[in-house]
């Protein structure tokens, strides 16, 4: 009787608590959105995959190893603590992500018309908006979090996963698993969150405005703009140099028309391979005494609250443009600023064809698609040099 208790206490079944039962059945939903609903799926397949593995009691995937006074190896650690280890925590797989991000990128339509670096510029605001509505909650005694904590929740406003995992890491790990939970779901819901605001900013003359054609763009210039940019930001931003720096390494790889093998593995096998490592990473920090809490809530509460005013700051900063520029500006391009390319330049054209059935916006929203990419990656920088000291 003695040995089957303890083979039952030793049992995964024995040892599990509410917690990680709870965060079990969150595993699974997440694996059902992703597999199901189609909800970022490339990331939330790992991710949830993850969140299951960690939570599974007695099996170890996320112990860090043990070592003995003489520092000999008595235990090697699991699995997933040596992803976290090695891709997150170094910071080496949301940069790997950005080359192939980067490589995947067309910045033409965002040099043939540089007024949307504008718009990529103000949807940023979300980021900074939600730092100060995190401080405030945190002074007024609603949810703890440290002013490193509300710069990683800020991030969220970018909608951009990667760069939020990057600047959790360094700023706030314990945050990880909420963050990009929240980041890439939101991402995944564009398509529901931004037409009402975007609907709610505009009249419907304003929707229906049409964009002059771009111009041909140069393959001189597509080469000569990532080195730019790249040079300008790491002299006045360094602590930004790591992604853009990946982001244009990447860019340079696609346009320069000679590394075309490079750029082929870049945007298919590199990045498809550190997407799974990076969700596994990401789900190590899904464990139940990290995950469920009130801070997890406020988190997802205040990432959507950044996400809305990142549009909606894009949206307004199009109409202002209007009011001092010869050519107009749909407002509904002004959305595209929150880098979730493409969806939200696709949502973009989508409400631009439900006005006028003959007003294509993609390639004019894909202008501040990529300025809020960069936007989002100058934001993290900003972040990392305030606070990250």
């Amino acid at each position: 009787m003695e040995r089957l208790n303890n083979l039952w206490l030793d049992s995964g079944v024995g040892q599990l608590s509410p917690g990680q039962g709870i965060m079990i059945l969150v595993g699974l939903l997440l694996l059902y959105l992703a597999i199901r609903r189609g909800f970022e799926p490339l990331l939330l397949v790992p991710i949830g995959f993850g969140t299951v593995l960690v939570n599974i009691p007695g099996a170890g995937f996320d112990t860090a190893p043990v070592y003995d006074a003489l520092g000999h190896m008595q235990q090697p650690g699991g699995l997933l603590y040596y992803i976290y280890e090695a891709g997150i925590a170094t910071g080496i797989f949301p940069l790997l992500i950005f080359m192939g991000v980067g490589a995947m990128t067309d910045f033409g339509p965002m040099l043939a018309n540089p007024k949307t670096l504008f718009l990529g510029a103000a949807a940023q605001v979300g980021i900074f908006a939600t730092v100060l509505g995190a401080i405030g909650l945190s002074h007024f005694g609603v949810l703890e979090f440290s002013l490193r904590d509300a710069a990683s929740i800020g991030i969220i406003g970018g909608a951009d996963g990667p760069t939020a995992i990057y600047v959790t890491s360094l700023l706030s790990p314990d945050l990880l698993g909420a963050i990009a939970v929240a980041a890439y779901s939101y991402m995944a819901l564009v398509p529901i969150i931004q037409p009402p605001i975007m609907k709610l900013l505009t009249t419907k003359k304003e929707r229906a405005i049409r964009m002059e054609q771009l111009r041909p763009v140069s393959q001189r210039e597509k080469i000569i703009f990532p080195l730019i940019l790249l040079i300008l930001v790491a002299l006045l931003l360094p602590s930004a140099a790591p992604l853009l720096g990946m982001f244009c390494l990447g860019n340079l790889m696609r346009e320069c028309g000679v590394v075309a093998r490079l750029s082929d593995t870049a945007q298919n096998a590199l990045i498809n391979t550190v997407t799974i490592f990076l969700g596994l990473g990401v789900g190590s920090k899904m464990s139940a005494e990290k995950f469920l809490n009130a801070e997890t809530l406020g988190i997802l509460l205040l990432g959507i609250v950044a996400f809305a005013i990142g549009t909606a700051a894009g949206v307004l900063m199009a109409k202002v443009m209007n009011l001092l520029s010869k050519h107009p500006i749909n407002p509904l391009i002004g959305s595209a600023g929150v880098s979730a390319v493409p969806m939200a330049a696709r949502v973009s054209n989508k409400m631009g064809l439900q006005s006028d059935p003959h007003n294509y916006l993609l390639m004019h929203a894909m202008g501040p698609n990529v300025a809020g990419v960069i936007g989002s990656a100058v934001a993290a920088g900003v972040m990392i040099t305030l606070v990250g000291g």
